[in-house]
């Protein structure tokens, strides 16, 4: 095979009602796609993680102008090997963020193409299926106003335990009091020790707030305290490790092998959250969580795009072992993200759905999904 063609297409569409994490307002929903060809007629599709404050055309033009010309008529169902290729090619003016971003976007593609070419899902590739089906965990909790909107996020809560959903996590970040308020809020309106609760503050604080937020969180018997402080401070995040009981999550806003072999080094997470769409593609992803786990750190990976990016975390969550094994071992669950995003169920032919708690894991070749033209169309800036 030989790649023939990289389309790219950016998907935006506003908000009727914008909503907030700690960073900011986040006024419209946008995602950056990409699509390679070969030259028998397969197609693979992936995608680069938009951040609710990024601009999708970023990664766009990264994919356009500097990975485009160095894959063009090459094998595509060698995507470790045109990784590095993307990689060492944009070192220099890469290593983080959108760039990586971008290589990420074009490794899934040649992941869902080499499995449809294979005829096997891409977690078949990856070493075979430890599990057919798969926990969601309800993302929510945005805030509309800002502050003082405890009561309507317990009422979201309710709500997604009438959905049929066991575990969510909790956006905070919006000032130690009010975050206190909203938990003790939610908390009392489930009032089910079934339901697993988590919380992400999006690196809204420095380490003594979040230290100070964290021992009030103690009380909940929390999954994960996801992103207390900036992705930078490192020493922040081994210093909460060491003095709160609650386990500490992070990594969506970290890269590739390399960024997370610094911070599983430092001994900075009980739970790595690289991103399909943002740490590398696949390949990385892979290699993260080798990493991770030969040194007792869990995977579970981070996902807020549209129905490729679920579709791709779905596939490498199919192909994680279980890192610390026991009779009653913690699986890995899949971040669904509740919120407004037509790109999802509208994306592609199949959307999954919940059913008894659980989300099936797409069997079929590639990532399992057939994207509808008419949705990219529809939406393409």
């Amino acid at each position: 095979m030989k790649i023939t063609a990289v389309d790219v297409f950016v998907l935006k569409t506003p908000l009727d009602v914008p909503f907030a994490f700690s960073q900011g307002w986040v006024k419209q929903r946008a995602a950056t796609l990409v699509r390679v060809t070969a030259d028998n007629g397969l197609t693979g599709w992936g995608e680069a993680f938009t951040q609710g404050l990024e601009p999708p055309e970023i990664a766009a033009a990264a994919i356009e102008h500097s990975l485009k010309p160095l894959v063009l008529g090459q094998d595509p169902s060698q995507p470790a090997v045109l990784w590095q290729k993307m990689y060492v090619q944009t070192r220099d003016f890469g290593r983080k963020g959108s760039v990586v971003s971008a290589i990420s976007a074009v490794d899934t593609a040649l992941w869902d193409l080499t499995g449809k070419f294979r005829g096997q899902p891409v977690a078949k590739l990856l070493g075979g299926m430890f599990r057919h089906k798969v926990q969601p965990y309800a993302t929510g909790f945005y805030r509309i106003h800002g502050k003082g909107e405890s009561s309507r996020l317990a009422e979201e809560a309710i709500a997604h335990k009438e959905a049929g959903f066991s575990a969510m996590k909790v956006k905070l970040g919006f000032g130690i009091a009010d975050d206190i308020e909203v938990m003790g809020c939610v908390s009392a309106a489930l009032n089910d020790p079934a339901i697993e609760l988590m919380v992400d503050t999006n690196h809204g604080y420095g380490r003594s707030e979040a230290l100070t937020l964290g021992k009030e969180l103690e009380q909940y018997n929390l999954r994960w305290y996801e992103e207390p402080v900036v992705p930078e401070d490192i020493d922040g995040y081994v210093e909460l490790r060491n003095k709160l009981a609650v386990p500490i999550a992070g990594g969506e806003n970290e890269h590739t092998p390399f960024g997370f072999a610094n911070v599983i080094k430092a001994g900075a997470l009980d739970v790595a959250q690289p991103d399909v769409g943002s740490c590398g593609g696949i390949t990385a992803i892979r290699d993260i969580a080798a990493i991770a786990h030969a040194n007792g750190v869990a995977v579970n990976p981070h996902v807020w795009g549209s129905a490729i990016a679920q579709a791709a975390s779905l596939q490498v969550i199919a192909s994680l072992p279980i890192p610390h094994a026991s009779v009653f071992a913690k699986e890995p669950v899949l971040e669904y993200d509740r919120s407004d995003h037509p790109f999802r169920q509208h994306l592609i032919t199949e959307p999954w759905s919940v059913n008894d708690g659980m989300i099936d894991i797409p069997t079929g070749p590639g990532l399992g999904i057939e994207v509808r033209m008419e949705t990219v169309e529809k939406y393409q800036a």
